[in-house]
């Protein structure tokens, strides 16, 4: 039992660590809700996963995958904002969702299980999200560029398509790993409650974004040391957290 909460514990502390760095660009971007409605995009992934009984964290991928391609596509070719496409594919994957879940694996799938994480689950979940936060790092000042004008970013030469991929790619990676730890229904709270904290407490952007981070790795610890003591579900009290960071946030 020690031994599943330590695994619970670290895959928490890396992916919300990496969904809170992620969630401080979305913000900025005014994508605040696109975490969110791509979490019930991994819906239809996560029911096929449990139906036929493999890891929701690759089936929740290949959904999101293909939802990322087709929205990235759609906003090359219509003059609809990137919201707006995510909310159509949103609608559709929530109802293929709920038609192919089972009824009665159909909670885990809204707010996660992270005791059911493996070692191999651990291993993944760590490199993968020091990757995304490696990528997002690197990219991170042509993100910033582009989103405040298209025009700046053309005349500093950045593929703004390109960039706009990797980023979308990074969420879906972390939307993935996060369905496990705070379910299809919470994950958006997981990218943005702490960077909407960290905003509040920063006065510069280095420490918007790392103190996002921070605060995303406190959520985590402090909800999955609740659900040791308690024996809730860790994903709804991380989201609790990370609420009652955000509301002393508020008081500065």
């Amino acid at each position: 039992m020690a031994i599943d909460y330590l695994y619970s514990l670290i895959t928490a502390i890396f992916v919300g660590g990496a969904a809170g760095y992620l969630g401080s660009l979305m913000i900025t971007k005014r994508m605040a809700l696109v975490g969110d409605a791509l979490g019930h995009v991994a819906l239809p992934g996560i029911g096929l996963a449990l139906l036929w009984g493999f890891n929701v964290s690759y089936g929740a991928f290949i959904f999101l995958l293909l939802g990322i391609l087709l929205i990235w596509l759609l906003e090359g070719r219509t003059d609809l904002p990137t919201e707006s496409l995510v909310g159509v594919i949103f609608v559709l994957s929530l109802a293929i969702g709920f038609l192919v879940t089972p009824e009665h694996e159909l909670l885990h799938a809204l707010v996660g299980d992270i005791s059911s994480v493996s070692l191999l689950d651990t291993i993944i979940s760590a490199v993968l999200s020091i990757g995304v936060v490696a990528i997002i790092y690197s990219i991170y000042p042509k993100l910033i560029i582009s989103s405040i004008s298209e025009d700046l970013a053309v005349s500093n030469n950045i593929k703004i398509k390109k960039y706009n991929l990797i980023y979308l790619l990074a969420i879906a990676v972390i939307v993935a790993l996060g369905i496990k730890v705070a379910g299809s229904l919470l994950i958006g709270a997981l990218v943005i409650t702490p960077a909407a904290a960290s905003k509040k407490l920063s006065r510069n952007l280095f420490q918007y974004s790392w103190g996002a981070l921070a605060l995303g790795i406190l959520s985590c610890v402090l909800g999955v040391a609740l659900s040791a003591i308690t024996g809730f579900a860790a994903g709804p009290l991380i989201i609790f957290a990370s609420v009652i960071f955000f509301a002393i946030s508020l008081f500065f």
